[in-house]
């Protein structure tokens, strides 16, 4: 008599058979001494990876055309010097239903969980991505077009680093952090990002973790300070933005283009949703106890952010600057910022970290003095909500200087005003 798992496993099976996406049984990995063995024979098919354990040392790689793997099977990658999936130059593959993870004791990795290069019409569809700890994204996506990430689950992609940026004479400095980001998409176009959950639940900012890793001690600085980094930080030695990473970051702002961030929930991230590209929309989601709501900056063109569920961030929730990445032909602005919410600000985990002299509403003037400034701008329909004293000083700061932001529209919003009034200046109709 079959187990309850050997008949769920049937049952799966038959289902994908019937439904055509397994059409016969010797496509499953199990009957192949690996499953990189078994997608080597099988150019260009959907390999089904039964319910159970699959241990791994190497990187699975997937290539071609239509290739992909699909199944309850979990896949354990022991190698933490190694990614679990590679999907390089394919076409229309697919992963779908896996689980992927590191086992403990190995779940710190400077490698990523899966990584796309150069794909077209990739499907990432309802995989778990577990305990795949570190700096590089759990799910990445670089150089692809027109690809899909949808309903995945990633959890617990952060761990205690060293983020290092002597090597950018801008900056000049390295320092004790966490990082990590949930997924992470970079020079690629058209990309879907939609149902996802991104969830760390390890690494949380306590004082106590600050004081146990030393977290935003400076660990090596170089002999000038950098142009961008303020003289009492320098000194200090010292920088409050220890955590690091992003629960969404979609990257290189002159190449990525046409994307849209829709329906995912992100919780306990460092940012929740970190844009350096154009043509954007980023809709119907929830960032919840991230110390960064989100940003665009870098020069992130025609950005729509609407709709979305902002919830007990501390630095800010929305903001919208240039960046050193920013110039002439790759500025920030022509952008709606419509019918979001935003509660609790203040009231996350990363509170004690800033303080009160914050806004759920940040535009900044940038970071050089040759920054192109942020214009066109079109801020209606939100509401910020505050029950009891409020911790943050305005609802809207709007930075001064000959670099301020230009064309800023505001109209229909439900701003509760903060300790010292709803906004730094008035705002522009």
């Amino acid at each position: 008599m079959l187990s309850s798992l050997s008949r769920h496993t049937a049952l799966l099976a038959l289902v994908f058979s019937l439904s055509g996406l397994a059409p016969a049984a010797d496509l499953s990995v199990t009957a192949y001494p690996s499953i990189q063995a078994a997608l080597d024979a099988n150019p260009g098919r959907m390999l089904f990876v039964p319910a159970g354990d699959y241990p791994i040392t190497e990187k699975i790689r997937v290539r071609g055309e239509r290739a992909g793997l699909f199944g309850p099977g979990r896949i354990i990658q022991q190698n933490p010097e190694q990614p679990i999936i590679t999907i390089d130059e394919a076409k229309e593959a697919e992963l779908r239903d896996l689980t992927l993870t590191r086992p403990e004791g190995k779940t710190d990795t400077r490698q990523e969980g899966i990584v796309a290069i150069k794909c077209r019409d990739l499907v990432i569809e309802n995989v778990r991505v577990l305990d795949n700890r570190g700096p590089a994204g759990a799910i990445t996506l670089r150089e692809s077009q027109n690809c899909r990430i949808s309903r995945c689950l990633v959890r617990n992609y952060m761990r205690v680093s060293i983020d290092d940026r002597t090597a950018n004479k801008e900056l000049g400095y390295a320092f004790n952090c966490t990082d990590g980001t949930g997924i992470s998409v970079s020079y690629s176009t058209g990309t879907f990002i939609e149902g996802n959950r991104v969830v760390e639940d390890n690494l949380v900012p306590t004082q106590e973790m600050k004081t146990k890793y030393k977290l935003g001690d400076f660990v090596k600085k170089n002999p000038e300070k950098g142009a961008i980094i303020n003289q009492q930080m320098w000194d200090a030695n010292y920088t409050d933005a220890w955590q690091q990473g992003s629960g969404i970051i979609v990257t290189a702002p002159s190449v990525s283009d046409c994307t849209r961030i829709i329906g995912n929930h992100i919780e306990n991230a460092a940012q929740g949703i970190d844009l350096h590209s154009d043509h954007v929309i980023v809709s119907n989601n929830v960032i919840l106890n991230s110390f960064m709501g989100m940003k665009a900056m870098h020069g992130s063109r025609n950005v729509i952010i609407t709709s979305n569920q902002f919830i007990k961030n501390s630095l800010w929730s929305i903001g919208l600057m240039p960046g050193a990445g920013a110039n002439a032909e790759n500025f920030d602005g022509g952008s709606v910022i419509a019918n979001n919410i935003i509660s609790d600000f203040g009231h996350g985990d990363a509170h004690w970290i800033w303080g009160d002299e914050r806004s759920p509403f940040k535009f900044d003037d940038g970071q050089q003095p040759d920054d192109p400034p942020l214009t066109d701008v079109l801020v209606q329909g939100n509401v910020v909500h505050c029950i009891g004293q409020p911790r943050y000083k305005y609802a809207v700061i709007i930075a001064g200087g000959p670099n301020t932001p230009r064309g800023m529209h505001f109209s229909g919003n439900l701003l509760h005003p903060g300790s010292q009034g709803i906004a730094n200046t008035e705002l522009p109709k």
